[in-house]
């Protein structure tokens, strides 16, 4: 019998048995037969077949073929309208802001716009001491931060080749990536880790952890960072900063390989 936390039960009953069946045709490839629906909910079939055949009307269960079904497609024009309304800047906000007062260190947002990072939003407080150089709407090339190496990871190898051709001479600071087995080294470690750091790269004194967002399709399309003085950049960090990413990654879609 299909089971569900029962403090996420509806207080209507027939609200509640529409997501077991809902629920139940989701947990399947195939289409389900309507016995075997009835067995999973622990319904009886004319009650199960009753509902089924509401929903088939609007459009949120298909019967293919007689005796069984399948989800619909009204589910995949809402959840695509769903998708559509869901902004990276808007559901970020919140655990950046839970991370900044976690760490107390400035918190950037970037996306990422050909060979640069744009920064998008910013969290962060006078407190943090250290002053913030670029402020939102600021840009940095790819290789000098690190949410622009994480972007940089997951580039095919012909394109950080041409990116480095493009590019690594550019640098800010000595200590600046300027040869590509350099680069593509690191980015090797960065696609083991799924962190990023930019170690006084872009800005002497000022360092940063970085780590990716993903959308439904397993693309990155953001990234999330943590600067601070590079004397006070604490390794314990990491571990909130990737959670943070992940809880934003989650609202967004991901799903991480063998995750439910």
């Amino acid at each position: 019998m299909y089971t569900q936390n029962p403090t996420d039960t509806p207080s209507i009953q027939v609200i509640d048995r529409i997501f077991t069946l809902l629920n139940i045709l989701a947990s399947h490839e195939e289409p389900v037969s309507l016995k075997q629906i009835s067995e999973l909910s622990g319904l009886h079939p004319s009650t199960v077949h009753r509902i089924l055949n509401d929903l088939v009307c609007g459009r949120y269960v298909e019967h293919p073929q007689s005796g069984v079904y399948r989800l619909g497609m009204r589910l995949l024009e809402l959840g695509n309208l769903v998708k559509t309304r869901i902004s990276v800047h808007e559901v970020s906000l919140t655990p950046m802001r839970e991370l900044h007062m976690l760490t107390q260190q400035p918190v950037n947002l970037s996306i990422r716009q050909g060979d640069e990072i744009i920064y998008i939003e910013r969290i962060y407080n006078e407190r943090s001491g250290m002053q913030v150089v670029r402020a939102i709407g600021g840009h940095a090339l790819l290789h000098l931060t690190s949410v622009g190496k994480l972007f940089l990871a997951y580039d095919t190898p012909q394109q950080i080749y041409a990116y480095a051709q493009r590019r690594l001479a550019q640098s800010h600071t000595q200590n600046s990536i300027q040869k590509l087995p350099e680069l593509e080294s690191e980015l090797a470690q960065i696609r083991r880790n799924g962190l990023s750091c930019d170690d006084e790269e872009l800005e002497p004194g000022v360092s940063c952890y970085g780590t990716g967002i993903f959308n439904d399709e397993g693309k990155m399309i953001a990234g999330l960072s943590i600067s601070a003085p590079t004397d006070r950049l604490n390794p314990a960090w990491q571990k909130l900063l990737q959670k943070a990413s992940q809880t934003i990654s989650r609202t967004l879609g991901y799903r991480a390989s063998g995750a439910p």
